[in-house]
């Protein structure tokens, strides 16, 4: 069973920066399947943010973060993370790290192991 563990949530200023941290430890885990972080709103649909495909070959952002955020996985300590910068209220929301365990590329509903969450609240 893999697990992942989030930290680094919090609460900013509009135009503040937070980086989110994923260590991601336990049962069988490939780095050729995909790894991402999403994120939710209440009564809204989960988001997939950003995410690292095919191997490390391909990273992908959701349009509203590119030239924001950057996602980056150092292998030797199997850590996921997502350096948020320029934050925006809109950003507001929980941040769940996740992996796939056979999927190459991902959508949200591909994702099979996720950590627990962690909360990011942008003010204006």
């Amino acid at each position: 069973q893999v697990q992942l563990v989030e930290s680094g949530g919090g609460s900013v200023q509009a135009g503040g920066s937070l980086t989110l941290s994923c260590s991601i430890f336990g049962g069988t885990f490939s780095n050729d399947y995909c790894k991402g972080w999403l994120r939710q709103v209440p009564g809204e649909e989960l988001e997939e943010v950003a995410a690292i495909e095919n191997g490390g070959e391909e990273i992908d952002y959701h349009d509203s973060v590119k030239g924001r955020f950057t996602i980056s996985h150092d292998s030797a300590k199997n850590t996921l993370t997502l350096q948020m910068n320029s934050l925006k209220p809109e950003d507001t929301a929980l941040y769940y790290c996740a992996v796939a365990s056979s999927d190459y590329y991902c959508t949200s509903d591909d994702y099979d192991n996720w950590g627990q969450g962690t909360q990011v609240t942008v003010s204006s």
